[in-house]
C-alpha cells in the first residue's frame, strides 16, 4: 500500500504574473492522478506574489469533487477567529466536507502589528483563537470566556459539514508546540523549511507527547511538506531550488538544506526515509515546472513509496 500523498497548488508566482490557466489545469489533473489532497500555504504581506490561501482553496473546491483541501498552515494569530471560523465553515460546506485546517503560530517573521495585533503572549492568543473557532463550530450558541475573546450565546450557521469540525493539523517544531498539537489537534505536519533530520527528531518528540497524553497514534495524522525537484541533473535541480528559495524566503541556502532533489530513484529513497521515520502522509511541493512534476511524481515516484 502506497503512502498517501498530497500536492501543493501553484500559489507562489515569484517571477511571473499570476497564471490562472496553470492553476485551472493543475488542480483537476491532480485529482485525476490520484493525489489525495491539494494544499496551500499562507503569507499575506510581502514582495512576492502569493495568492491568499482560503480564497484559493475555495476556487480549488469548485474544480474538484474528491480530493481533500488543506492549509499548511494558516497563521491564525493574525486573523480574527470569529471571521475565520465562518470562512472555513463555508469552505467545508462548499467542498462537501473535504477541508483539513492546518494551523500554526508562525515565526518571528510574522509582522503582527501590521494586522493590528500584539506580538505579546502569542502562544496564548493562538490557543484561545483555536478554542473560539471550535466553540463556534460545535455549540448551537457559543460561549467563550477567555483573555482575548469573551462572548455569550453567539450563534453561527452553517456549521461545518464535518462533525464535530474539520480536522485540525498543527504545524509545530519544538516540544511545547508539539504538546499543544497533541492536546488540541487531530494531526501534525512537519514544516517544509525543516530538514529530513529535523523531522526525524521532531517525530520522536511527538511520539513521547502522544504517549504522555494517552492518545492513540493510529488516530493522529502525521505528515511532512517536502520541497522536491526530480531531475537527473542534480546541479541544475539544486540551482533552481536555491533560486526559488532566495526569492520566496530570501534564503537561497535553505533550498539546499531542506529540499529533496535528484533522480527518480534518489527522490524515492529520500522520501522513503521520511515514511520509515513515521510519516503517514506526504505533501509534495514542486516549485518549478509544476505540471511536469505533477505527472512525473504521480507516475514514477508516489507508486514506490
Amino acid at each position: 500500500m502506497t503512502t498517501p500523498c498530497g500536492i501543493s497548488i501553484p500559489q507562489v508566482f515569484a517571477k511571473s504574473p499570476i497564471d490562472l490557466a496553470l492553476i485551472r489545469n493543475f488542480v483537476p489533473r491532480a485529482e485525476a492522478l490520484g493525489y489525495d489532497s491539494l494544499w496551500v500555504q499562507e503569507q499575506i504581506v510581502g514582495d512576492v506574489s502569493i495568492l491568499e490561501p482560503v480564497t484559493l482553496l475555495t476556487y480549488a473546491a469548485a474544480l474538484t469533487s474528491r480530493a481533500r483541501l488543506g492549509s499548511a498552515v494558516l497563521l491564525t494569530v493574525i486573523r480574527n477567529p470569529v471571521q475565520l471560523a465562518k470562512s472555513l465553515a463555508t469552505l467545508d460546506q462548499l467542498s462537501q466536507g473535504r477541508l483539513i485546517v492546518g494551523v500554526g503560530v508562525g515565526g518571528p517573521y510574522v509582522p503582527e502589528p501590521v494586522f493590528g495585533v500584539s506580538s505579546e503572549r502569542r502562544g496564548r492568543r493562538f490557543v484561545e483563537g483555536i478554542l473560539v473557532m471550535k466553540a463556534l463550530w460545535t455549540q448551537p450558541r457559543a460561549t467563550v470566556s477567555g483573555e482575548f475573546w469573551r462572548f455569550e450565546s453567539v450563534p453561527m450557521e452553517p456549521k461545518p459539514a464535518q462533525k464535530p469540525h474539520p480536522p485540525l493539523w498543527f504545524g509545530a517544531r519544538d516540544e511545547v508546540a508539539l504538546k499543544r498539537a497533541v492536546r488540541l489537534g487531530d494531526g501534525w505536519m512537519g514544516a517544509g523549511v525543516s530538514s529530513s533530520a529535523d523531522f526525524v527528531a521532531q517525530i520522536a518528540m511527538l511520539r513521547r507527547c502522544l504517549d504522555e497524553a494517552k492518545r492513540d497514534p493510529a488516530t493522529f495524522a502525521i505528515s511532512k511538506r517536502v520541497y522536491i525537484a526530480v531531475d537527473d541533473n542534480r546541479e541544475r535541480a539544486e540551482r533552481r531550488l536555491r533560486e526559488w528559495f532566495g526569492l520566496r524566503y530570501k534564503n537561497a541556502e535553505a533550498g539546499s538544506l531542506v529540499s529533496i532533489w535528484g533522480s527518480r530513484a534518489e527522490c524515492i529513497d529520500k522520501l522513503g526515509e521520511l515514511v520509515r521515520a513515521g510519516a503517514k502522509h506526504l505533501l509534495l511541493n514542486p516549485v518549478f515546472d509544476e505540471l511536469e512534476h505533477l505527472e512525473l511524481l504521480a507516475q514514477a515516484v508516489v507508486p514506490h513509496l
